[in-house]
């Protein structure tokens, strides 16, 4: 992204209406699942979760496995992001990504859409997102059980949807519930959008970050959090409750990957979160490399530096890592 980007005001992006609702005027064009198209490596299908709250999945479904007697693939829960108010499942950004990360990470993935911000503030994304869990776990969507290994599922996303990832894998953790037969392993938090009060050194130095300026991210944050707290609850800002997060992380055994760039006004969170987890005895990886926030979903060649990193977490021992930053 150019330095000499014009600087989005975000609180222009979204206007709210007279009956409650809220009209967003950001362009996200959205790209129909093409279950039947010959044209496609990777097939794409969309199931209903819940009717009423109009949630639902879109799968991508490697093409080969319709023809092939090969052993299921990895499943990956992906929660896309866009600060909890923007962008859905569909979204050309995000349906682009998780299309590609399909195909070359050879891995069947499950995008959810939740309902967002401010109409649905958090936790309501965390609690469509763990109903997501629940609804693969009892699916009988021949996509899943055909072809995904349920007992190797991981937990991704990208900004908020890292936010989502962490938060689904800690109620997850914490309630201490079987899912089984679906088994979670880990945890991929990919540029995650985490906040706090006090400013860090990366915020200050990029404070007008043509990707995610300072007063955009406070004013998302206003929008997402529960009415009456501030960026130091939970939700935004996972340092306050480090100790007993880790310790459902650690106990659980889920492996942590910790994806962050330089370049973004989020990166001095993301290596404090990674080191925390580290000294709590959590199974932590992190890899932080030039860029901007979620640049991976904008340039192709990041793209395809990420991939081999996704796939030796997806497809690795977990006794074969190590802490990298």
């Amino acid at each position: 992204m150019a330095e000499n980007q014009t600087i989005p005001d975000l609180r222009k992006l979204i206007v709210s209406n007279p009956d409650g609702s809220y009209t967003r005027l950001l362009d996200c064009p959205t790209v129909s699942p093409n279950s039947s198209s010959s044209l496609f490596p990777v097939l794409t299908k969309d199931i209903q979760i819940n009717s009423t709250k109009k949630t639902w999945l879109r799968i991508y479904l490697p093409r080969h496995l319709l023809h092939s007697s090969s052993n299921r693939l990895p499943l990956i829960v992906y929660y896309h992001g866009g600060g909890f108010i923007f962008f859905a499942a569909d979204s050309t950004i995000h349906h682009d990504f998780c299309m590609i990360m399909s195909q070359r990470i050879d891995a069947v993935i499950v995008s959810v859409e939740y309902r967002r911000a401010p109409e649905h503030r958090l936790p309501a994304p965390y609690d469509h997102a763990f109903e997501a869990l629940e609804f693969i776990n009892s699916s009988q969507e021949d996509w899943l059980t055909q072809f995904a290994d349920v007992s190797r599922c991981f937990l991704m996303g990208t900004s908020a949807g890292g936010n989502i990832a962490h938060h689904t894998g800690l109620r997850v953790c914490r309630s201490g519930r079987e899912l089984e037969p679906l088994k979670i392993q880990g945890l991929v938090l990919h540029h995650p959008f985490f906040g706090g009060l006090e400013r860090t050194g990366s915020e200050l130095r990029l404070v007008n970050d043509s990707s995610l300026p300072l007063d955009g991210n406070d004013f998302m944050w206003k929008l997402s959090l529960p009415v009456g707290y501030d960026r130091d609850h939970e939700y935004c800002n996972p340092m306050t409750a480090s100790g007993s997060s880790s310790k459902f992380i650690r106990e659980a055994g889920l492996r942590v990957l910790v994806l962050g760039a330089y370049g973004d006004p989020l990166i001095d969170r993301h290596v404090e979160f990674a080191k925390m987890l580290e000294e709590n005895g959590v199974m932590i990886v992190a890899h932080f490399g030039e860029g901007f926030h979620a640049v991976e979903l904008f340039e192709s060649l990041k793209a395809e530096l990420l991939f081999p990193i996704l796939k030796d977490f997806f497809f690795t021992s977990q006794h074969m890592f190590v802490i990298c930053y």
